[in-house]
C-alpha cells in the first residue's frame, strides 16, 4: 500500500464512529480480508478510503439484515452471485423470526393475564364449564389473596396454557372424584384403608392441575375443607359430613408417609 497523510482518508477510529461499528469489527475484518482499508500513513495506521467506506457501508447493511460474514463476502466479491436470491432467501429467515417473535409475543400477553387474572376464561365460558354455580369473581378473590405465593404463579402459568376444553376436562376430573369421594364415605370405606389411600393420591394428582402439592400442603387443604365455611358447605352439600370424613383420610394417608398431620405445615 502507498504512503499517505492522514487527509486522505479515515482512521479506524473515525470509521468506527461514522458507521456505529467498533473498532474490533473493523479489526476482524480487515484481518479475514472482507473489508481491507487501502491506504496507511508514514506510521503504518489505517485508512479507509471513499470506495471502503462504500464497502463497510454494503456490509453493515447486509449483517443487519442477518447475513453471516462468509455470505456477505461472497455477496460482494463473486460477480456472479446472485444478490437479490441471497436477499430474498434472508427475507424469508427474517419473516419466520418474526411469526416466531409475535407467538411470543403473545404467549407472553396471556402469561401476564394469567398472573393478573388467574383464569383465562369469560364469564360465559366459566360458568359453562364450571357450573351456574360457580361465581366469576372467586378467581379475582383468590388473585388478592394468593398473588404472593408460589403456588399462585404456578397455577397462572398453567392457566396461560389452558384451553376451555382443557379446563373441562380439568373440572370433570374434580367432579369425578368428588363423587367417588362420596360414593366410598357412603359405602363405609374407612380412613388408612388401600381404597381411602387411593382416594387421598387421586386427589393430589387432580389439584396438580391447579399447582404441584405436597402431601403436607394437602393435610393443611383437609383442614381447610373441614373448617372453612364455604369448603364445608361444598362438601357437606354433596354427601353430609364428607368435609369431615375427607379431612381425616388424608390425615390417615399423611400418617402412612411418616407425617404427623398435627405439625404438617405449607410446604
Amino acid at each position: 500500500m502507498p504512503d499517505t497523510t492522514d487527509a486522505d482518508g479515515l482512521t479506524v477510529g473515525q470509521v468506527s464512529t461514522r458507521l456505529g461499528v467498533t473498532v474490533r469489527a473493523l479489526h476482524h475484518w480487515d484481518e479475514i480480508g472482507l473489508a481491507r482499508p487501502s491506504l496507511r500513513t508514514a506510521a503504518g495506521y489505517r485508512l479507509y478510503t471513499a470506495g471502503d467506506l462504500e464497502r463497510l457501508h454494503r456490509i453493515v447493511v447486509y449483517r443487519e439484515l442477518g447475513l453471516g460474514l462468509d455470505r456477505i463476502q461472497a455477496v460482494l466479491d463473486d460477480p456472479a452471485a446472485d444478490v437479490p436470491g441471497a436477499l430474498r432467501a434472508q427475507r424469508a429467515q427474517v419473516a419466520e423470526r418474526i411469526e416466531r417473535l409475535q407467538q411470543l409475543g403473545a404467549g407472553l400477553d396471556r402469561m401476564i393475564d394469567a398472573h393478573e387474572r388467574g383464569l383465562l376464561l369469560t364469564a360465559e365460558q366459566q360458568a359453562e364449564v364450571f357450573g351456574a354455580r360457580w361465581n366469576p369473581d372467586w378467581p379475582a378473590q383468590a388473585r388478592r389473596r394468593y398473588g404472593d405465593t408460589t403456588q399462585w404463579l404456578q397455577y397462572a402459568e398453567r392457566s396461560a396454557s389452558r384451553s376451555p376444553e382443557e379446563w373441562q376436562a380439568v373440572a370433570d376430573a374434580v367432579a369425578g372424584l368428588e363423587r367417588a369421594l362420596g360414593d366410598a364415605m357412603n359405602a363405609g370405606v374407612a380412613p388408612g384403608s388401600p381404597e381411602a389411600n387411593r382416594l387421598v393420591e387421586r386427589h393430589r394428582e387432580v389439584f396438580a392441575s391447579y399447582f404441584p402439592l405436597t402431601r403436607q400442603m394437602q393435610v393443611c387443604l383437609g383442614r381447610k375443607f373441614e373448617a372453612d365455611p364455604g369448603f364445608a358447605a361444598h362438601y357437606d352439600g354433596i354427601r353430609p359430613g364428607l368435609a369431615t370424613w375427607f379431612r381425616r383420610i388424608i390425615d390417615a394417608g399423611a400418617r402412612a408417609h411418616g407425617i404427623d398431620p398435627d405439625t404438617a405445615t405449607w410446604q
